[in-house]
């Protein structure tokens, strides 16, 4: 159950605090969660969330089944994530490239940005040729910690920056030492390649490399190749498709006028 008092902070509005966090539990739920449901994933009392679900199901953001008292979320919130998706148009930009690249490699390509200790995905690209369909789709989350286009991200990072976030994934690791060698390696192999790496770490059956994209205006985005480790070899990802993702980096970039 999470902490109640942890959902906000002294320049937190509660009830809006509240309210986000109940949309973003029934977000990471599988199915319809009921009232006792949503008071264990939020800590929030009963009555609380009562009121917030009328609200937010008045508003959209949240629906209810009918003649039950479980939770789905609302068209409103797609209407909200198409604009903030409209807001990206380095993607439309970025798109035909990384189309290319899922179709050399025969691997899945997602682009995406930070959201917390993740990489948020706001664009999916797959090979024509894929006997196997990912996953993962807009709106999935990739860790930074494990994932190849995490670890590219933070080793593109200014040093304040990667070092705040560095902070941020060591409290919560179960092995902060592991970690944080295993990332450092990691920022070396980016410094090194100019990519990083993901072998069965972010998912055992996985292999990806990462590497990031800078936008019109500086913004990072991080990117993943990658998909089944029993098509996509450490050694097919090494020897044939990091040549194609440095190319399609700087592709990209010149695009860019970067």
């Amino acid at each position: 159950m999470a902490d109640n008092n942890a959902l906000q902070n002294k320049d937190e509005v509660s009830a809006l605090a509240r309210g986000l966090a109940l949309v973003r539990a029934v977000a990471n739920a599988s199915q319809p969660l009921s009232n006792r449901e949503l008071v264990e994933a939020t800590g929030i009392p009963k009555a609380t969330i009562s009121r917030l679900a009328a609200t937010l199901v008045a508003a959209g953001y949240l629906r209810q089944a009918v003649d039950s008292e479980r939770f789905s979320l609302g068209a409103a919130l797609l209407e909200l994530g198409n604009a903030y998706l409209r807001n990206f148009d380095f993607r439309n930009q970025a798109r035909p490239h990384l189309a290319q690249l899922a179709e050399i490699a025969g691997a899945n390509v997602h682009l995406g940005v930070r959201d917390g200790l993740d990489i948020l995905l706001i664009d999916t690209l797959k090979p024509r040729s894929a006997l196997i369909l990912s996953r993962m789709d807009v709106g999935s989350r990739m860790a930074i910690a494990t994932s190849a286009a995490g670890r590219a991200y933070m080793a593109s990072l200014p040093n304040d920056e990667r070092t705040a976030l560095m902070a941020q994934l060591l409290a919560v690791s179960a092995d902060p030492a592991a970690l944080q060698a295993r990332l450092d390696e990691a920022f070396s192999e980016y410094a090194r390649l100019g990519f990083c790496t993901s072998f069965g770490e972010w998912h055992p059956d996985i292999h990806a490399l990462g590497f990031t994209l800078r936008g019109p205006r500086g913004e990072l985005y991080a990117v993943s190749c990658g998909g089944p480790a029993f098509k996509l070899s450490r050694e097919m990802l090494l020897e044939k498709v990091a040549p194609k993702l440095l190319e399609t980096q700087l592709a990209v970039a010149r695009e860019m006028g970067i």
